[in-house]
């Protein structure tokens, strides 16, 4: 009997090592990386937005939400044009544009019919989603906003699905960023070995359980900056601006993104009356 079981333990340990050995050793936790898509620019920053925040300036997002198809695009022209436009809040979640939408006009906007442009494309899309977030960076965005982000666990998804390897799982695939990008994007510069550092990361908290958790949203790392939701505060907890309970959750935001070294964001009717926002939606 001794003799059965010693054997039925030798042939499953001569099975494990048998599949380690098919598998060569592969971990994923323990993967080294090659040298394929390493930075070789040093840290090249060319994402106008991104070099704004940076050095600590103020940066504005001009919002695009319209469903008139006939103007569209010259929409989009005119919000990327304005002054005080660092990038465009294309708003995905609460209007009519759809992706193609948003693809076309990032791509009028970086082609000669709307040469004024100073914003580079930025989106908030409608929820945290591997397909949202790819359908945005693949068109080109380098802003990306998410909303209602609740939890450290999805601001780290939203982490995954938007950088590339090693810091994300970003899929790789057919895009029109080489065209998009171009007014920013140097022609020798690579897109895909210089995206993680330029893409700008914004997360929105907007609800009881996405405050009660900001402080460890706002130091996952890949984030840029925490957006206070002024509107869908008060839609989710029932106060409006100025009472000392909207203003409780309001505060309790700012010192979590601050104490992470993070943007501290919020409309741009806080921009001067707000002590610590410096990132604004317009």
């Amino acid at each position: 009997m001794a003799a059965a079981v010693a054997a039925v333990a030798a042939t499953i340990m001569l099975g494990n090592q048998s599949v380690r050995a098919q598998s060569g050793g592969i971990d994923p936790d323990t993967w080294v990386y090659g040298p394929r898509n390493d930075d070789t620019t040093g840290g090249l920053i060319w994402n106008p937005a991104k070099k704004q925040m940076n050095k600590g300036r103020i940066v504005i997002g001009r919002t695009v939400s319209t469903s008139d198809l006939s103007a569209m695009n010259e929409t989009y022209c005119s919000q990327a044009s304005q002054g005080n436009a660092d990038f465009t809040w294309t708003e995905m979640q609460h209007s009519a544009i759809d992706w193609g939408d948003a693809w076309r006009m990032w791509a009028y906007g970086s082609s000669d019919k709307c040469a004024g442009r100073k914003a580079v494309p930025g989106v908030r899309v409608a929820y945290t989603d591997e397909r949202e977030i790819q359908h945005a960076l693949d068109g080109g965005a380098m802003v990306l906003v998410v909303p209602t982000v609740d939890t450290v666990e999805e601001a780290r998804e939203v982490v995954q699905w938007a950088y590339f390897p090693p810091m994300g799982r970003r899929s790789q695939g057919g895009s029109q960023t080489a065209t998009v990008l171009a007014p920013w994007l140097p022609a020798d510069v690579s897109y895909r070995q210089t995206f993680n550092n330029n893409l700008v990361l914004i997360v929105m908290i907007e609800t009881i359980e996405g405050v009660k958790n900001a402080a460890k949203i706002a130091q996952v790392p890949g984030i840029d900056g925490v957006f206070a939701a002024s509107s869908d505060l008060g839609n989710f907890s029932g106060y409006i601006e100025g009472d000392p309970q909207y203003e409780k959750l309001i505060k309790h935001i700012s010192k979590s993104t601050l104490g992470a070294g993070k943007r501290l964001c919020g409309p741009v009717r806080w921009k001067g009356v707000r002590p610590g926002f410096t990132c604004f939606q317009e």
